[in-house]
C-alpha cells in the first residue's frame, strides 16, 4: 500500500447525503487515496441525535454531538447539515481554523456566500460547492474554471427535480397538480411542506449561485425574480401542448446589453413555455439540466440527477478529492471572481415573448379591441387562435402569441385587458423561453 499522507476529514450532518458520503469515504478509502494522493481519514460525524435512525449504518464511535471539537484539527470539513445556522457558524469556524470546506448548502451560499468566500480568501482556504446547484451534475467547475476565459451570455436551467417531476407528469399524463404533488411527497421527491420547491425558492437559490459564477458578479438572493408553479393547471398544460410547447420551471440568468446603459444581468425563476424541439423539453422525471450559451464555446448542456443521496454524494466526494489534492500541492486557495460587479436589472426590463390566454365575449369587434389594447401597450401580436370556450357559445378563448416585448409593457397591458369590457378573464400569461 502506498504510504500516503493522512488528511483528517470532519463531516457535519448524517442525513440522506451525509450518510452516503460517510459510507463511500469508508468503502472506497483506498481508491480515493490513490486519486487524491492522500488517505482521507473520516475522524468523526457531527449529528444532532446519535440514536436517530439513519439510512446507512455508521460506526457509533464516529458519531458526536460536539461539532466544535470535531472541527478543530480537521484538514477538510464537509458541511451537509442544511439551513443557515448553525451551518454558517461552523463553516466560518472551519475556515478560520485553516480547513478547506465542502458544502452542498445552496441556501447558505445564496444568502451568505460573499461572507464565506471572503473569510476563505483571508486565510488562503478554499470553498468547494459542486453539489449546491444541481446535485450530481458537474456545473460549478465548468462555469468557474472551464469557461473562465469565455463570456457566458445566458444560462437556462431546470434546477429543481420536484417541480420537473410534477410538470412532466402533468404534461405526459394529463394529471392534476394536487394529485401529482401528493405522489411526489409519497415517493420522497417533495417534502411534507413543499413550499421551497413549488414556489421556486430552491430554484432561486441555485440561480443566484450560477449567475454569480457565470457573470463574475455577486448576486444577492433578493435580486432574483421568483415565481412558482402552483398556478399551473391542466388547462394550461393542454394549451401548451396544443401550441407545441411544454411548461418547465426555469432558472434564467442572462447578460443584457443596452446601447445607453451598457451591460447588465437579469436573474429570474418562473414557469415558462419551452418549444418541444428544445433540448430542455426532453428532460423528464426528477432530472435536472442546465443549458449554457457562451460567446466562444457556443451551446453547452449538462444533464443528470439533480438530487438523491448517493447522486449528490458523488459531487461532494469529487470536491473532497479536489480539496485533498490542493492540500498536498500546497498554496493558497483559488478565490471567487466577482469583480465584474454588473448591475442586476429588475424583471420589468427583460424582453421576452409571451403566450397570453384570454376568455372573451364571443361577439363582433372583440378581437379588434384586444388587438388595439395590445398595440397601445407596445405589444405586437405574432399569432392568434380563437376557439369557443363556453357551451352556450357566449364566450370564446383567444390564444395570443406575441413578438418580443418588454416585461413592464406586457404586465401593464395585461392589466388593461383584464379591466376592459370585452375580456371575461385572463386565463394565463406565460413567457416563451429557448428561442
Amino acid at each position: 500500500m502506498t504510504d500516503y499522507r493522512r488528511l483528517r476529514v470532519a463531516l457535519l450532518g448524517a442525513g440522506a447525503v451525509g450518510s452516503q458520503v460517510a459510507a463511500l469515504l469508508r468503502q472506497h478509502a483506498d481508491e480515493l487515496a490513490d486519486r487524491a494522493g492522500a488517505h482521507l481519514e473520516l475522524v468523526g460525524i457531527a449529528v444532532r441525535d446519535i440514536d436517530a435512525p439513519r439510512e446507512t449504518d455508521l460506526p457509533r464511535e464516529l458519531l458526536t454531538t460536539d461539532a466544535d471539537a470535531l472541527i478543530v484539527g480537521a484538514d477538510i470539513v464537509i458541511e451537509l447539515m442544511g439551513g443557515i445556522e448553525p451551518a454558517r457558524t461552523y463553516l466560518l469556524q472551519a475556515i478560520n481554523s485553516g480547513a478547506d470546506v465542502v458544502t452542498a448548502n445552496k441556501a447558505l451560499l445564496a444568502t451568505h456566500g460573499p461572507e464565506i468566500f471572503d473569510a476563505a480568501d483571508q486565510v488562503g482556504a478554499e470553498v468547494y460547492y459542486e453539489a449546491a446547484a444541481a446535485g450530481a451534475i458537474p456545473i460549478i467547475r465548468p462555469l468557474r474554471d472551464s469557461l473562465a476565459g469565455d463570456r457566458v451570455q445566458r444560462i437556462m436551467g431546470i434546477v429543481n427535480g420536484t417541480t420537473n417531476y410534477i410538470l412532466d407528469r402533468m404534461d405526459t399524463e394529463g394529471a392534476e397538480f394536487a394529485d401529482v404533488l401528493a405522489d411526489a411527497q409519497r415517493l420522497g421527491y417533495a417534502e411534507a411542506d413543499p413550499t421551497a420547491d413549488v414556489e421556486g425558492y430552491d430554484a432561486a437559490q441555485k440561480a443566484a449561485i450560477l449567475a454569480s459564477l457565470a457573470f463574475h458578479t455577486t448576486v444577492p438572493l433578493e435580486a432574483v425574480h421568483r415565481e412558482g408553479i402552483t398556478a399551473i393547471d391542466k388547462t394550461m398544460m393542454d394549451a401548451a401542448r396544443h401550441a407545441g410547447y411544454v411548461i418547465k420551471l426555469l432558472a434564467v440568468c442572462e447578460r443584457l446589453t443596452d446601447a445607453e446603459t451598457g451591460e447588465s444581468i437579469s436573474v429570474r425563476v418562473y414557469p415558462a413555455l419551452v418549444d418541444r424541439a428544445h433540448p430542455l423539453a426532453s428532460v423528464h422525471g426528477a432530472n435536472n439540466a442546465v443549458f449554457v450559451q457562451a460567446e466562444a464555446a457556443g451551446n453547452l448542456m449538462f444533464y443528470g440527477a439533480g438530487a438523491g443521496g448517493v447522486q449528490t454524494a458523488s459531487a461532494v466526494l469529487g470536491d473532497v478529492v479536489s480539496a485533498a489534492r490542493r492540500h498536498i500541492a500546497g498554496g493558497v486557495g483559488v478565490g471567487e471572481s466577482t469583480l465584474a460587479n454588473l448591475p442586476i436589472v429588475p424583471v420589468g426590463r427583460v424582453t421576452t415573448r409571451y403566450q397570453i390566454t384570454l376568455e372573451v365575449d364571443d361577439q363582433p369587434g372583440v378581437l379588434a379591441t384586444v388587438a388595439g389594447i395590445l398595440s397601445d401597450g407596445r405589444v405586437s401580436i405574432a399569432t392568434v387562435e380563437q376557439t369557443v370556450a363556453g357551451e352556450d357559445a357566449r364566450t370564446a378563448r383567444l390564444e395570443i402569441g406575441t413578438h418580443k416585448a418588454l416585461e413592464q409593457d406586457l404586465s401593464e397591458t395585461v392589466d388593461r385587458l383584464a379591466a376592459s369590457g370585452v375580456v371575461e378573464r385572463v386565463v394565463s400569461v406565460l413567457r416563451v423561453e429557448g428561442d
